[in-house]
């Protein structure tokens, strides 16, 4: 604070000959506030510790207060709309708190204070910090999933509170309203202060014990210290361990605890926890009043459409004259037999197109006209045959006089018969150049009709 306060009064002359300068202009009382608390209004919110001490609480229902420190103290003011939200905690001399608000100025008096919006306990936020640690670590686990179903009509309740706390007086009271003297069983624990984990734990285990259909766990409100037992592991434990299904209904709406999270149900305050546990008697009654209405007026309903029945049937022609009902059924017997007839003739024809069909086909699958069918066609394929023999013979004629008449035009023998000759020697070989003739050799020529044997006396004249 001495660092706003120079800037506070850095613009106030000071010393000798401060008159002379430009800033030595007198301000009236009321521009100097004006000034001092425009830069108190600069500041914003802050946050300040201390020690609370004069306490006074005033008609109008403002809270007044101190915090001081060793050398030095700032007045406080609570005003009524923000004292149920701002302190939510019981305020005493000496309690190390710390204040968070807006600095102000009163004018009348030339005085500061601290409007304070919120009050915390000093410390709170190592508490805030470990709440968290606690809540991630409670969730890695897995233990704020389990929801259990609470049941509609439990045979008994359990609650775990003080038999002397505001809390259990809100149940009983809201029980007393929704269905009296609802069957309750109490464990008694304390709820705040040292050791009251363990006895919380305790009264859970006991319940869960006993043989209860629901287990509600409450307390009133209060600050996070108040409520810190309900933030304990030992309770977070006792409640996942539990086979019974719990409600809570720790401090207001605003308070959420690990005890909150961990039960199956959370309900903002004790009131609203017996709301969920315990069932509403006089809706229920109404409920089955409307119920009984309607199943009232159901059976009128049927019972009169019963009679409307029974008229009906007193008036059939069918009770006023049994024989009616006899010629009825001749009748429906005469058209049933007359349809039977007409089906059966519709079926017996059905049957014999079926047989002719059948005979018709098998007629056709008999061996007898396979082997007639097949003859048939043999006889077809012999005429076919011996046509393409005939055919092919033909072909094979004209085409082999062909050949013979090539044949014959190309035959040596042909050559003979133009006069022509082949002289051979007596190896067979075919004389062809005269000179190759030695004399004396013996040649065969062959004439067109028979051959000669000569023996060669040399060349012919002209040829050597």
């Amino acid at each position: 604070m001495s660092s706003a306060g120079d800037d506070l009064f850095a613009a106030v002359p000071r010393g000798e000959g401060a008159a002379e300068g430009p800033a030595s202009r007198v301000q009236t009382v009321r521009e100097l506030t004006r000034r001092i608390e425009g830069q108190l209004s600069g500041l914003g919110r802050v946050s300040v510790e201390g020690e609370i001490s004069r306490i006074t609480r005033a008609a109008s229902g403002h809270l007044y207060f101190d915090l001081k420190d060793l050398d030095a103290k700032l007045a406080c003011t609570i005003w009524k709309s923000q004292v149920a939200s701002a302190a939510r905690f019981e305020l005493r001399e000496g309690l190390q708190v710390v204040a968070h608000g807006k600095l102000d100025v009163y004018a009348p008096r030339g005085t500061y204070s601290l409007n304070v919006q919120r009050l915390e306990p000093a410390g709170i936020g190592a508490l805030l910090a470990e709440l968290e640690r606690r809540k991630q670590e409670l969730k890695q686990r897995g233990w704020f999933d389990r929801k259990r179903p609470i049941p509609a009509f439990p045979r008994r309740i359990g609650v775990a509170t003080s038999r002397d706390g505001a809390a259990f007086q809100d149940f009983l009271r809201t029980r007393t309203l929704r269905w009296p003297l609802y069957p309750v069983l109490l464990a008694h624990t304390p709820v705040q202060g040292a050791g009251a984990a363990a006895e919380i734990a305790r009264a859970l285990g006991r319940l869960d014990q006993a043989g209860v259909d629901v287990i509600v766990l409450c307390r009133g409100g209060g600050s996070l210290e108040d409520l810190w037992a309900f933030n304990e592991p030992a309770v977070a434990e006792a409640l996942w361990n539990s086979r019974t299904p719990v409600v809570s209904g720790v401090g207001h709406e605003t308070d959420v605890t690990l005890a909150d999270l961990v039960a199956d149900r959370r309900a903002h305050t004790p009131t609203d926890a017996a709301q969920v546990v315990i069932p509403d008697r006089a809706a229920l009654v109404e409920e089955l009043l409307t119920a009984r209405d309607h199943l009232a007026r159901a059976v009128d309903l049927a019972l009169e459409e019963r009679g409307q029945r029974l008229s009906r049937a007193a008036g059939s022609r069918v009770l006023r004259d049994p024989r009616t009902l006899v010629g009825m059924r001749r009748e429906r017997l005469g058209r049933l037999s007359s349809s039977l007839g007409a089906r059966a003739a519709r079926r017996l024809s059905q049957g014999e197109q079926r047989v002719f069909a059948a005979t018709r086909a098998l007629e056709r699958a008999s061996p007898a006209a396979r082997l007639a069918a097949a003859a048939a066609r043999l006889q077809s394929l012999r005429v076919a045959l011996a046509g393409a023999a005939v055919r092919l013979l033909e072909r094979r004629r004209a085409s082999t006089v062909r050949a013979a008449a090539q044949l014959e035009a190309l035959s040596p023998l042909g050559i003979l018969a133009r006069g022509y000759s082949i002289t051979s020697r007596a190896d067979g070989g075919v004389l062809l150049d005269a000179a190759a003739a030695a004399p004396g050799e013996v040649l065969s020529t062959r004439l067109r009709t028979g051959s000669l044997i000569s023996r060669v006396e040399g060349p012919a004249a002209g040829e050597r």
